[in-house]
């Protein structure tokens, strides 16, 4: 494979500088124009012919503008002789959009996918996607990393023998479980209920909490809900303390804001996979960098060696 260039979009320009600086490659520029009538154009400003092309670009707020901007980017790269284009999609909004749970409704997670390879994308890297069922979904090869790795060196360096790890709910009892693995503490679940009008209740916490030290692990944060409504749950049960963790800490409508301010809550980690701005960050909110290991699978499938077997070995 011909030589590795790396282009941005807008979307979380922090982290892709980062992610080359562990890779040791420039960050190649590229330049995204509005014309009058509100249409978007990208001219990525560096040689692509015969490169093995990596676009970064999550899918944050706002949503589609940022996917449509990457669209427009795995176009110019197509066009411009990429040898192979993959996309670095360390969120995937439209993941949650993952079956159809009501008559007439779309399937967004089946149609982006589709939309990113029609456009040029030959592989996707991402992380932590939502349910299993999204990778089938990819008529492309896709690598979905975790950060129970770096969340766990986070959190263990803390005196754990009083720990239970809670998942808010069953679909995410695997990960809760082997992110308790990691640490050596206990696992306790949420019996969920989410009804139309997107209210969620929690009836119950499976496993013993009562005077523990409980982590809540979810794979996103968006408004909080289901966390605050967990947390209620713990309380009733006496826990001795709160903390929150997440891959995806995409805080909408002051939600670090409100969960910081309970008091029983005292610590709030995400990673770095959304840009959060400083003027939303409190002293309670910790965020990690998954750059290195998104720069080590960059790397693994530059050189054609196994993602899988570097990231996920027993």
């Amino acid at each position: 494979m011909n030589e590795i260039a790396v282009f941005s979009g807008s979307a979380h320009p922090e982290l892709a500088a980062e992610i080359c600086q562990h890779l040791q490659a420039p960050l190649l520029p590229s330049v995204l124009n509005r014309f009058a009538n509100d249409c978007l154009e990208v001219q990525l400003q560096a040689n692509c012919r015969g490169r093995d092309v990596f676009l970064i670009q999550p899918l944050v707020a706002p949503v589609q503008e940022h996917l449509v901007e990457l669209l427009l980017m795995l176009d110019a790269a197509r066009g411009a002789s990429a040898q192979r284009i993959t996309v670095v999609m360390p969120h995937y909004a439209y993941a949650r959009s993952d079956k159809k749970d009501a008559p007439r409704i779309s399937i967004g997670g089946r149609l982006v996918a589709d939309l990113m390879a029609t456009a040029g994308a030959n592989r996707v890297l991402t992380m932590a996607l939502h349910s299993p069922q999204v990778h089938g979904f990819f008529s492309v090869p896709v690598d979905s990393l975790h950060a129970l790795n770096e969340l766990a060196a986070h959190f263990g360096s803390r005196d754990l023998a009083n720990t239970v790890v809670a998942a808010p709910d069953l679909g995410y009892a695997k990960e809760a479980a082997a992110f308790a693995r990691l640490l050596g503490t206990p696992v306790a679940v949420g019996a969920k209920q989410r009804f139309p009008d997107d209210r969620v209740v929690i009836s119950a916490v499976i496993g013993d909490v009562a005077g523990k030290d409980v982590i809540i692990l979810d794979d996103e944060i968006a408004k909080g809900s289901t966390v605050i409504e967990l947390m209620e749950r713990l309380r009733e049960q006496g826990v001795a303390s709160i903390r929150i963790a997440c891959t995806h800490g995409l805080f909408a409508d002051g939600a670090v804001e409100r969960l910081s301010g309970f008091a029983d809550v005292e610590e709030l980690v995400c990673t770095n996979t959304a840009p959060i701005p400083a003027a939303r960050r409190t002293d309670k909110l910790k965020v990690l960098s998954i750059a290195p290991a998104l720069a080590t699978a960059i790397r693994c499938i530059h050189d054609g060696e196994s993602v899988s077997e570097r990231f996920y070995r027993s």
